[in-house]
């Protein structure tokens, strides 16, 4: 296969990358399939679709034939600790094993239609790469899934490896051109920062779905109606028979966008001299920018050294030495990890043996946990947002609807901190490095103690809810038990015969139970909704401070109106209200 390059400000010949290969991870959001449930089975639910549905469930070499297990598989899996293998791997299935943990929680489905991609450049030309695989990736009790697209091709120019890096794998457009270039029937010009077009191909080379990126008004409108950005048409053709959220397609399995369009991801890179690429190349690698046009960068020195100390791993790569065996740099600034090494070395090129394989397979697996991590804790935080936004404190059914959202996210999240979250996931030197600078440059760490603090939040307001509503009941019970006393001593004493009479016939006696029943329950609810009233009555009556005059217009208050006003600072002071309060001007503060 064979690309041309973009032109070039200078004569010299571009730098070739012999081998080029790119793993695209994209984190989505699923929607709960049942309301109510705690663990939502969307693995099962895509397994249980027989028509029209391209994915197939992946079984690992654990699960087949002992003769496909080779010694590749066997490095990969001592790469990590026993806790993280039981996260990737499950627990053996043997008769003599103990069925405490059970099988992965991961399960993987893929697909084998697509077979090519076609791109089409900034300059015009096309490029095809080779798809190895697409793969997504469902997490028992996560309602998160994660797309994984591996694809390769070989002697690519640097140039052309920057603009890949730059405009592939973004799930819609940022911008578009204002060149009058237009796309098919929008008069409009293309996406400024994507790939031209984007096409899956078939293995007979016929078109499965290509982008849709020039169409502007498609776009616009959706963001406009939605509340929420629409995707490429070739993304929601991959991702059938899941469909969008904000959309009007018909569908059980239903996925949101978590957060930027731009697609974490990985590239693999081999050169003849990795030591010919510049400081200001790997910055471009490292960070996605646009591809080298021959002006320098605009950043500053301080910049470019505090990448050079974040995002690159220098720990077998020494420039003044040009060694082979310290010829190999990787660059990790978490949304995007790049490692480039020397062609033709086996320590390095090997699919098998080299850093290669490894790329592949263990630091795939470090990638994926890092991501995943990074995407379950932004869904939890999104379904603590929703939760917030739906509660309206005046209505019963809301606030209960609310309680039981936070309880189910709380516990979801305890789920997750004891099986899923890692602070290590290897003793080897390289995998260990790499996963702190994976998690440190995403910010798993700082979002993990703001959910925790957020979930901590949230917790204290129920129980400081729940007190409060059990110290309402006892109080409203308690002034009911009060009053009621004068009429408990007063039967009591006299007796329940008070008047004498001649003997009451049957429906006398029930008309007199009637009689006095009716009275009762009306006094008891009467009671009970003065219950507030009555204990500031009560308190004063109690209080040797105030003077007689002030215990009577306390007296007199128990049948005063109660403003709203009265009725928002008594839901303010319970913990309820939310919302800011009225001034006098008629704007409203917050409390």
């Amino acid at each position: 296969m064979s690309a041309s390059a973009p032109p070039s400000s200078t004569a010299a010949p571009p730098v070739i990358a012999r081998h080029f290969r790119q793993i695209l991870m994209w984190p989505l959001r699923l929607l709960p399939l049942r309301s109510g449930d705690q663990v939502q089975r969307h693995s099962e639910a895509l397994a249980a679709i027989t028509e029209n549905n391209p994915w197939r469930e992946q079984r690992d070499e654990f699960t087949g034939s002992p003769a496909d297990f080779h010694e590749r598989h066997y490095r990969e899996f001592v790469t990590f600790l026993p806790h993280v293998q039981r996260f990737l791997y499950g627990q053996g299935r043997s008769s003599a094993t103990l069925r405490g943990y059970g099988e992965s929680p991961i399960r993987v489905f893929r697909r084998h239609d697509i077979r090519t991609v076609r791109l089409g450049c900034e300059d015009g030309s096309a490029l095809d790469l080779t798809v190895q695989h697409i793969d997504l990736y469902f997490f028992y009790d996560v309602d998160v899934a994660i797309l994984v697209l591996e694809l390769y091709a070989d002697d690519i120019p640097l140039p052309r490896v920057q603009e890949l890096l730059f405009r592939f794998g973004r799930a819609f457009p940022a911008k578009w051109n204002d060149s009058g270039e237009g796309g098919p029937g929008e008069g409009c010009g293309p996406a400024s920062q994507c790939m031209r077009t984007v096409q899956w191909l078939d293995a007979q080379g016929q078109v499965l779905a290509e982008s849709d990126y020039h169409d502007r008004e498609r776009y616009l409108r959706h963001v406009w109606e939605h509340r929420a950005s629409a995707i490429g048409r070739h993304w929601e053709f991959m991702l059938r028979p899941l469909v969008l959220h904000h959309s009007e397609d018909e569908g059980n399995i239903r996925y949101r966008q978590l957060e930027y369009h731009r697609m974490p991801k990985m590239t693999y890179l081999s050169f003849d001299d990795p030591f010919a690429l510049t400081r200001e190349d790997f910055v471009r690698l490292g960070q996605a920018t646009q591809p080298d046009d021959g002006r320098p960068l605009p950043y500053s020195e301080e910049v470019m050294s505090h990448f050079e100390r974040t995002a690159c791993y220098d720990r077998f790569w020494v420039p003044g030495r040009r060694s082979d065996n310290a010829s190999t740099r990787v660059i990790c600034t978490g949304p995007a990890m790049v490692m480039v090494g020397k062609h033709g070395l086996a320590g390095y090129s090997d699919p098998q043996n080299g850093l290669l394989g490894e790329f592949r397979h263990q630091y795939f697996l470090i990638g994926l946990i890092a991501h995943f991590h990074r995407a379950s804790l932004l869904m939890l935080m999104d379904r603590l947002v929703v939760a917030v936004s739906l509660l309206d404190a005046d209505d019963v059914d809301s606030r209960r609807r609310f309680k039981r959202g936070i309880r189910s996210t709380m516990e979801i999240f305890l789920r997750f901190n004891h099986r899923y979250w890692f602070g290590e996931v290897s003793k080897q030197s390289m995998a260990k490095d790499l996963f702190d600078m994976w998690s440190r440059n995403l910010g798993n760490e700082a979002l993990y103690n703001e959910l925790r603090n957020e979930i901590l939040d949230m917790d204290n307001y129920l129980e400081a809810d729940d007190s409060r509503r059990q110290n309402e009941t006892l109080l409203r019970l308690t002034v009911v038990t009060i009053f009621g006393l004068v009429g408990t001593i007063v039967t009591g004493f006299l007796g329940m015969n008070i008047f004498d009479g001649p003997p009451a016939t049957l429906i006398g006696k029930v008309g007199a139970v009637v009689v006095v029943a009716v009275p009762t329950l009306l006094l008891t609810f009467y009671t009970l909704k003065k219950s507030s009233a009555l204990s500031e009555f009560m308190d004063a009556v109690s209080d040797d401070t105030l003077t007689t005059r002030q215990k009577f217009r306390s007296f007199l208050r128990i049948w005063r109106p109660r403003t709203q006003a009265d009725r928002r600072r008594a839901r303010r002071v319970g913990g309820l209200d939310t919302r800011p309060s009225p001034s006098a001007d008629g704007r409203r503060q917050s409390p």
